[in-house]
């Protein structure tokens, strides 16, 4: 499940990541996860799709302000852009998406929402994503978040979208 990032920013951020070589970058549209690749039953979409309606109507739309870059840098090579305004929203959206018994699972990492632009890419270029995209800023109202499959060619395949409704 995530957050579209939505145009004219969501294309400067897939450029980005093209340019910075990730291999993820053609497969990914730039967005802010609010629960990871998750393997499911194929019979649970249907109870998932019905949990992910409920938590969509508890929620109301909100401004979701992007600002600056950061990295998880030594832990992961990852470079993203940060969440200056709305990271409580995604928060508890994500933890209630997360509710699901069929959604449950471990986490690697504490949840941290940001917007990925690099990652699996060598040092120098992190670095360059890092510098580049670091006055960026983008400001907008979230009204939903999508459902996605992936295929096995590893595209992310959107099959629903949730708007809030809360």
């Amino acid at each position: 499940m995530a957050i579209d990032v939505p145009e004219p920013w969501g294309a400067l951020l897939n450029e980005q990541r093209a340019r910075a070589g990730d291999p993820q970058a053609a497969y990914v549209p730039a967005h802010l996860t609010l629960l990871g690749p998750t393997e499911v039953d194929p019979e649970d979409l249907s109870r998932i799709e019905q949990h992910l309606l409920q938590v969509a109507a508890l929620f109301p739309p909100y401004v979701l302000h992007l600002r600056g870059t950061g990295t998880f840098r030594p832990v992961t090579e990852v470079v993203f852009v940060a969440v200056a305004a709305g990271i409580s929203e995604c928060e508890l959206l994500a933890a209630a998406i997360g509710a699901a018994p069929e959604l449950r699972r471990e986490a690697r990492f504490p949840y941290h929402p940001h917007v990925t632009v690099a990652q699996d890419v060598p040092p120098a270029a992190l670095d360059a994503v890092f510098d580049e995209l670091a006055d960026f800023s983008a400001r907008f109202r979230v009204d939903g978040f999508t459902l996605f499959l992936h295929g096995g060619d590893g595209r992310w395949q959107p099959r629903r979208d949730f708007k809030l409704a809360g």
